[in-house]
Parts: C-alpha cells; sequence; structure tokens
C-alpha cells in the first residue's frame, strides 16, 4: 500500500494550504478531493487582513493579484442610522484587502501545494478512514473514477468542509455550538460603480458588497431563514432596500444574476485533533458566513496544523502537546468571534447593540493579525 506521511481530504483553500505547507517543509503529502480542479464551491470568499497576510507572506498574493482581483482599500459600515466609511492603512506588508473568487484562489493554492512537492489528485472520494488495532488512524479508503482507492498515512486531515467525510467517521464532536442559524442569499453583478466592501446591518436585514473578479461584484443578503425562503433576487432586492436603498435601486435597474443560497447552519467548534488524525478549515470550525470571516479562518488554521504536524512528524515533538497546541489556539483566537458573530447571524439584537458588536469582532481580528504577523517562516522551525 502507497503510503505518505500525510493524507489532506479536501483541496480547498485550507486543504490546499495545509499540504503546501507540509510539503514546502519536507513532508511526503497527498492531497485529494472528490471535485475537479476549479470548481466552484458556495462562498463569500472575502479576505480579511489576516487571509491576505497569510498569502503575502507565502508567496503567493502576487498570483491574486495579477489575475485582475480587485484591490480593496475601504471598508463602509451602515448600521444604526450611522454611515462608517473605514480606510485599510499599510500594516504587516498588507496595504489592501482582496476577494478572490473560489475559482482562483483554490487553484492558486493547489498548483502551489503541487510545485512544493505534494501529490494533488482530483476525482477521489474518501469514504472512510483505516485503522489500526489500538484505535489510531493510519490512512484512508475510497474510490478513484470506478477503481477502489486505499492509501495510508502517520496522519488524515481532514479539510472536507461541513459534512466532512473524516470528521464523521472518526467521530469528531462538537465542543461548541452556536444558538443561532441564519440564511443568505447572493449573486454577482457586473459592472457596479462600488468601491470596497460594504457592510450594512439592520435587525433581521443584512446586505453587502465584495468586488471580485472579472469585473463582477458580489451582492448578499442575510436574514433569518423565513425572511430568506428560497432565496432568489426577490427577497436579496427587499433586504438589500430596507438596509442601502440606494444599492437596491441599483441592483434594480439590471436584470438579476443567477443566485446561489445558503439555507443556514449553526457555529461549531469540533474537536480538532484525535490519534492520527486532525481537521482544518469547515471540518473543524464554522461560523456563519455573514462574518466572512471564514476564508480568513482556513488559511488561518492551515498554518497552526502544519506547524503542529510538522514539529511531530519531521522535528520528533510530542505529537498529543503539538496538536493540543494547535487546537488550543484555534480556539482562542476563534471564541470572541464565535460568539459575537453567532449574535450578530441570529439577528438577535436591536440597531444600538450592532456597533458594539462590530467592535468586538474588529479587536479579535487585530489581535490574530498580530499572532499571524509573529509568525517564522515554517520551512525553518526545528526542534529546539
Amino acid at each position: 500500500m502507497t503510503s505518505y506521511d500525510v493524507v489532506v481530504v479536501g483541496a480547498r483553500a485550507a486543504g490546499a494550504a495545509t499540504a503546501r505547507l507540509l510539503a514546502t517543509a519536507g513532508l511526503s503529502v497527498l492531497l485529494v478531493d472528490r471535485s475537479r480542479y476549479g470548481a466552484d464551491t458556495l462562498s463569500t470568499h472575502a479576505l480579511m487582513r489576516g487571509g491576505v497576510l497569510q498569502l503575502h507572506r507565502w508567496g503567493l498574493l502576487d498570483e491574486v493579484v495579477a489575475v485582475g482581483t480587485p484591490p480593496i482599500r475601504q471598508v463602509t459600515f451602515r448600521y444604526d442610522g450611522q454611515v462608517v466609511p473605514v480606510t485599510i492603512k499599510p500594516s504587516h506588508g498588507v496595504d489592501a484587502l482582496y476577494a478572490p473568487r473560489r475559482t482562483v484562489l483554490d487553484p492558486i493554492l493547489a498548483d502551489a501545494a503541487r510545485v512544493a512537492g505534494a501529490d494533488v489528485r482530483y476525482g477521489v472520494v474518501v469514504t472512510d478512514v483505516e485503522r489500526s488495532r489500538d484505535g489510531v488512524v493510519t490512512g484512508v479508503i475510497g474510490r478513484s473514477g470506478d477503481r477502489g482507492f486505499r492509501v495510508g498515512a502517520r496522519i488524515v486531515v481532514g479539510a472536507d468542509g461541513l459534512r466532512s467525510t473524516i470528521a464523521e467517521a472518526v467521530g469528531a464532536r462538537a465542543e461548541r455550538m452556536g444558538v443561532s442559524t441564519g440564511a443568505t442569499t447572493y449573486g454577482y453583478w457586473p459592472d457596479l460603480d462600488i468601491a470596497g466592501y460594504q457592510w450594512n446591518f439592520r435587525p433581521d436585514a443584512a446586505s453587502g458588497v465584495i468586488p471580485t473578479n472579472d469585473g463582477l461584484t458580489c451582492v448578499f443578503a442575510s436574514a433569518t431563514a423565513p425572511r430568506i425562503g428560497r432565496g432568489g433576487a426577490a427577497p436579496l432586492l427587499r433586504i438589500v432596500a430596507e438596509t442601502d436603498p440606494d444599492l437596491a435601486d441599483l441592483l434594480g435597474a439590471v436584470p438579476a444574476p443567477p443566485m446561489r443560497t445558503f439555507t443556514g447552519q449553526r457555529s461549531y467548534l469540533r474537536r480538532a485533533w484525535g490519534p492520527g488524525w486532525a481537521l482544518v478549515g469547515d471540518a473543524g470550525y464554522f461560523k456563519d458566513p455573514l462574518s466572512a470571516h471564514g476564508l480568513t479562518d482556513a488559511l488561518r488554521d492551515a498554518e497552526l496544523l502544519a506547524r503542529a504536524i510538522v514539529g511531530t512528524l519531521r522535528d520528533g515533538r510530542d505529537g498529543q502537546e503539538m496538536l493540543a497546541g494547535y487546537q488550543a489556539t484555534r480556539d482562542a483566537l476563534s471564541d470572541p468571534l464565535f460568539e459575537a458573530v453567532d449574535t450578530i447571524a441570529g439577528h438577535r439584537w436591536a440597531d444600538r447593540d450592532i456597533g458594539g458588536l462590530l467592535m468586538r469582532i474588529n479587536a479579535a481580528m487585530a489581535d490574530e493579525v498580530e499572532m499571524l504577523a509573529g509568525l517564522a517562516d515554517l520551512a525553518f522551525v526545528t526542534s529546539p
């Protein structure tokens, strides 16, 4: 049986970034995904400063810029009768935010993993993990096309999203659950003359604008599930009209594009590791997309996990200590965001409350950026 140091299941942002970092550090890595290279997926795809900082540190930001991803240098908030513009100030080598389509970002990360030495395969459906007699995960099984698939690994990483096969197979329980669910519907409008990100908040009516590739702008509306219903242009335009009437007029003047809808999922923090396995991205941690922070979380946690695995497999440190440290850091950075986003997504607030909730999120993101900026190049991390 073919065997690797690490098998990463899921080649989206979290999985591909993890595989790239592990391969760069000299480990043998297999990265597999059931989908096809460059396929789209549900995503707000907005990067906050922490995510842009990671791409900059990894030498991949220039590729994101080169494919025409527009720089975001201003964020405008509308809430409680106020319009609050915020200019993106240069810091830690980052002078703009970006929101690359997942058809752009995911292939860049997967290509970087391949260049670093990872074996990257698409069309591989993993159905279960294999275990030793004492219960340690030792590999994965599934199928590739019409053939069976079986590969060994010292560690299996589940980066396979909300409905993670790996999380289910290893029995990774949710150690924290949110109490709210929100629903989101969105589409891509061409040629909207709107600068920067825009986030608009009213109780049970939130919306946003995210400029992205190919002259398109993602416009979304978020509310409780009954208001969104099956999604589409009609509920989006109603909700946008409540939060930003000028934007609603602009959208209503042209035919609506095809729409996509996320019907809601309670936030969770799952146990992130166990004997022979670990989770990253939405497989381990999910919060409502209204936060627009999920992609930044994915890149952050990819590095935190990669450092723990490299410390274990390459540098000979204690695996339980390293992986427990990964989860502890992930949870410490995530907890402040988790609670605030859960409250906002459930629309369990009045106009007078939203400013304070947004300030809590901003403070948590600032702490996250400082932590990420202090990380050394993973390729040179060695045991003391």
